[in-house]
């Protein structure tokens, strides 16, 4: 071995945090070089550390035995979201490299849909009931495991009898046997819960891991929750981009191409949006032509509105993601959006209607800016609250391009409110 190789696998074995660090940064021209010849077992804890896109470049950059190597040792969040990134003849020569019994366990798992416990579990770390608390200690200091505060204890059939706290289980007599320690269990989820239920699972029990059992209450993996975190994490930042109209697969350092090609179809459509409102503007075109002031305030009400559908619009979408709320309480989200925009518009009707009677000097012009506050702001958080709750119901993501749907129908109902009620008022102009 030299001096170099072994260098970087003792770097990898005792920094991993500042490996998988190095590995974000390196350039992916060095990256087959750096990583030449080094062992799964020295990659697997870096791997473990690494964003999603990255760990996913770094895995195409290893050659045909590491790959191997990695798939056969990664607990089976990361085994499968690396095959599930593959295409399909890949994906098969993959697994086909593997052992018999991996290669049917992450076949298995490929079938749990996206964002499911399956998905989300790490494998078990095995401890029996029947051991002595100093085999469970033995065990546990041979093993890999690593931040857990609790074990999930098996029987002699492999269903789970109970867990053990970490605290517990080094300050506990030795020559007792395991069971004597053991609390009781909370409960489990299948391996098709949503990340959602699991969400709630570990919120309601304050606990940090749950177990992922069959129908016949074995268990199969854990969720903890420094993985969920990290998963919602991902989410939650890939829903920021879909609402406005970016894919949740580009990234900072994509290439200009294939930003182009996610990016270019949503500006097409926001295009067409954007000709509706001017639709609307055109319709009213005289009265602009007749009172230029119109056309300098256009801009206020629709951002106003535009502000106040986004603020209803991230409200129900966190509600609906953390199942606050359900498409049900339809009728109570929109009527409190609507009490919202009625005492928010009268208090910016109020504020905006002196402003432009002192700028203007036309009481008819303040009181058509401040009618149209109101009845845009009612409108922007009616909007803010319906599309995502329609977008669910419908079996959509909610977060799916909604801000480009709203921003549309905010402008559309701003320019109507306001250019409406002036052609009403005209007479006060």
């Amino acid at each position: 071995m030299s001096l170099a190789l072994a260098l970087k696998q003792a770097y990898l074995t005792h920094s991993p945090e500042e490996a998988a660090k190095s590995l974000e940064h390196l350039s992916v021209t060095d990256l087959a070089t750096e990583l030449a010849e080094l062992p799964p077992s020295n990659l697997l804890p870096v791997l473990d550390l690494l964003t999603t896109s990255r760990v996913l470049i770094v895995f195409r950059h290893l050659d045909a035995t590491q790959r191997t190597g990695v798939l056969a040792s990664a607990s089976p969040r990361l085994a499968v979201l690396l095959l599930a990134a593959q295409d399909d003849q890949e994906r098969e020569d993959l697994i086909g490299s593997l052992p018999d019994a991996v290669a049917k366990e992450l076949q298995r798992l490929l079938q749990f849909p996206e964002n499911t416990a399956g998905r989300l579990m790490d494998r078990p770390f095995e401890i029996r009931a029947d051991m002595s608390i100093e085999q469970a200690i033995e065990r546990i200091s041979g093993s890999k495991i690593n931040r857990a505060r609790s074990i999930y204890v098996v029987d002699h059939e492999n269903r789970v009898a109970g867990r053990i706290d970490m605290q517990d289980l080094a300050t506990a007599d030795r020559t007792r046997p395991l069971r004597d320690y053991l609390h009781e269990l909370d409960g489990a989820v299948p391996p098709t819960a949503q990340r959602e239920e699991v969400v709630e699972f570990l919120s309601r029990y304050q606990l940090d891991s749950v177990p992922v059992v069959d129908m016949d209450g074995r268990l199969m993996g854990v969720v903890r929750y420094q993985r969920l975190f990290e998963t919602i994490e991902n989410v939650a930042t890939a829903d920021l981009q879909k609402m406005v109209g970016v894919s949740a697969d580009e990234r900072s350092l994509s290439t200009p191409g294939f930003s182009i090609r996610r990016r270019l179809p949503w500006l097409h459509i926001n295009l067409l949006t954007a000709f509706l409102a001017a639709a609307v503007v055109g319709l009213f075109e005289n009265l602009i032509a007749q009172f230029t002031a119109l056309a300098i305030l256009l801009p206020v009400v629709a951002g106003q509105s535009g502000n106040a559908g986004s603020q209803a619009l991230a409200v129900t979408i966190r509600g609906l993601a953390l199942r606050e709320i359900g498409t049900r309480e339809w009728r109570s989200v929109l009527s409190k959006e609507v009490i919202v925009g009625v005492v928010n518009g009268s208090a910016l009707a109020i504020t905006c209607g002196l402003g432009v009677l002192l700028w203007s000097d036309s009481a008819g012009l303040a009181l058509v800016i401040a009618v149209a506050m109101v009845l845009s702001m009612v409108a922007a958080g009616f909007a803010g609250a319906l599309v995502p709750i329609v977008l669910t119901r419908v079996g959509q993501d909610p977060a799916t391009a909604s801000s480009i749907i709203l921003t549309t129908v905010t402008d559309i109902a701003g320019f109507f409110a306001f250019l409406g009620t002036a052609t009403l008022l005209s007479f006060m102009l």
